[in-house]
């Protein structure tokens, strides 16, 4: 094997037979992170694959291994384990062997942990709205976990979009949050209403509710860079859908040399 696994799998909850909360213990402790950053986990062709997963064409080297990266949920700190929120690709190299491990197993953690998707550069006045779909929420949780400044005169929404209910990982974490401190709003939303027809919350996609006016009164004011930085994480159309309506808000990209009030961190597993 070409790579030394050098982590442990400490607990595992299989949120359904899609959605896996991972938590992982390095053998060498983590010295610490940004809230937001993500590493790498990995796993050896030989790694068994989850059941349910369809028949690789090509599996990979039974000594090769398999690298994807993945964005922390768990608190920048401490440092005892790293928490990742997997969602499982069927056809996927990794995931499918990550969704088979058990506690106990060994897998490949990265020793760097990286990334610009962090609040480091917020105005410290504006309101925060964190959007993601998926497991696009999980840097959202390390931030929420991560000494938040939830009683700091902002309002923070976090609106989460998934399928289906109970693929609303993290919903009771971020209920107890909304129902403890005015000024956080949880908005969870559905759009397979016919697989889900009991759903009573919001139902639809992300960008509806910045356009009937929900954003907006949660705030308080106007959806305005002037006021608000917004986050966005998961799905790449859901990224471009919303980049889009917020520039023509006059909000802008946030980059290293233009600071900017949009946010934004892409990717897709398998």
């Amino acid at each position: 094997m070409s790579v030394e696994l050098n982590a442990t799998v400490t607990a595992r909850n299989e949120i359904n037979h899609g959605l896996l909360i991972l938590r992982v213990k390095p053998d060498v402790p983590v010295s610490g992170f940004t809230p937001g950053q993500y590493t790498v986990l990995g796993l050896p062709g030989s790694a068994a694959r989850v059941a349910n997963a369809e028949p690789e064409d090509e599996p990979p080297a039974p000594d090769k291994v398999v690298k994807r990266a993945y964005s922390i949920a768990s608190s920048s700190s401490q440092g005892e384990f790293l928490e990742f929120y997997v969602a499982l690709v069927h056809t996927g190299l990794l995931t499918p062997r990550l969704f088979a491990l058990e506690e106990g197993d060994r897998l490949f953690v990265g020793k760097k942990i990286v990334g610009m998707f962090t609040l480091k550069d917020v105005q410290p006045e504006h309101d925060i709205v964190f959007v993601g779909t998926g497991t696009g929420l999980a840097p959202y949780i390390s931030m929420l976990r991560s000494q938040y400044r939830f009683d700091a005169g902002h309002r923070t929404i976090v609106i989460h979009g998934a399928k289906v209910s109970w693929d609303l990982g993290y919903s009771r974490d971020l209920a107890a949050l909304a129902a403890l401190y005015e000024h956080f709003h949880y908005l969870p939303i559905i759009d397979d209403t016919q697989r889900d027809p009991d759903w009573p919350g919001k139902t639809g996609f992300v960008f509806e509710y910045f356009d009937d006016g929900t954003v907006p009164r949660l705030l308080g004011h106007d959806l305005t860079p002037d006021t608000t930085s917004v986050f966005l994480c998961g799905n790449p159309l859901m990224i471009e859908g919303m980049e889009k309506m917020l520039l023509e808000r006059g909000f802008t990209v946030h980059s290293r040399k233009e600071p900017g009030t949009i946010f934004r961190e892409k990717f897709w597993k398998e």
